[in-house]
């Protein structure tokens, strides 16, 4: 069978089109939000906080903001609990039982407002529906283990359900990853820690630095190892007490 050499590079080019077309159907369906989280606008649903003000705006705004101290990868968190707590203005916090809030080097990357039972919006659908009108978001959120979460430019929006009540996290997700390889760093340098050895240039003996012999060696006869391989590999053995 011979085939005409138009007819070919007709299918080809019916072939790449299709191709496209899946590809950016594909996008769409993957990211129907290309807001940035500084263009989420002013929602009265929000009581004022947004993702990305400082510490001392939050304060500013709500005096009950405390100052929290970062922990070993610079997160600060703070609850607020506006129902239980009387000093906050229950007009403007009316319906709202719990905000959490997580700084990160001074900035807000995570903003969580749990709801109340008398809040205007109960039902899931419902509260999707209304946030995305309220925060111009569009109205196509995935389920995520029976919640709703929308992906957009930099960050997400995830709607929950708890304790029978709706629940709205706006997250930073570049200040997430920032902070999952914060901790990643420090995990593998407590590994590297784990696996240091001290060895002792007198005796050529070597010690893990959990072992509490170490501390009968002089700072000035010591010698480090990367790991008890190393430490074999230069003639040093192992002491007998860590053993």
């Amino acid at each position: 069978m011979i085939c005409h050499p138009i007819w070919n590079t007709n299918r080809v080019f019916w072939l790449l089109v299709v191709v496209l077309f899946a590809a950016a159907t594909a996008t769409a369906q993957t990211s129907p939000c290309s807001l940035k989280i500084d263009q989420l606008p002013e929602s009265a649903e929000l009581r004022g906080f947004r993702v990305g003000m400082t510490f001392e705006q939050a304060k500013a705004h709500v005096a009950q903001v405390q100052l929290a101290r970062p922990d070993q990868f610079g997160v600060a968190r703070i609850s607020l609990n506006p129902y239980f707590d009387k000093s906050f203005d229950q007009t403007a916090f009316a319906d709202i039982r719990t905000i959490s809030l997580d700084f990160l080097d001074g900035r807000l990357v995570s903003l969580w407002i749990g709801f109340e039972g008398t809040f205007k919006w109960q039902t899931l659908e419902t509260f999707v529906d209304g946030m995305s009108k309220s925060l111009s978001l569009p109205a196509e959120w995935s389920p995520k283990q029976g919640s709703r979460k929308l992906i957009c430019n930099g960050f997400s929006v995830t709607a929950s359900i708890i304790a029978g009540s709706p629940s709205l996290r706006i997250s930073d997700e570049a200040a997430q990853e920032t902070i999952a390889a914060r901790r990643e760093e420090a995990a593998a340098a407590a590994e590297a820690a784990a696996a240091l050895v001290i060895g002792d240039q007198r005796t050529k003996l070597y010690y893990p630095s959990d072992c509490s012999a170490l501390n009968r060696v002089a700072e000035a006869s010591r010698i480090k190892f990367k790991d008890k391989d190393e430490a074999e590999k230069a003639g040093f053995k192992l002491a007998r007490d860590c053993q």
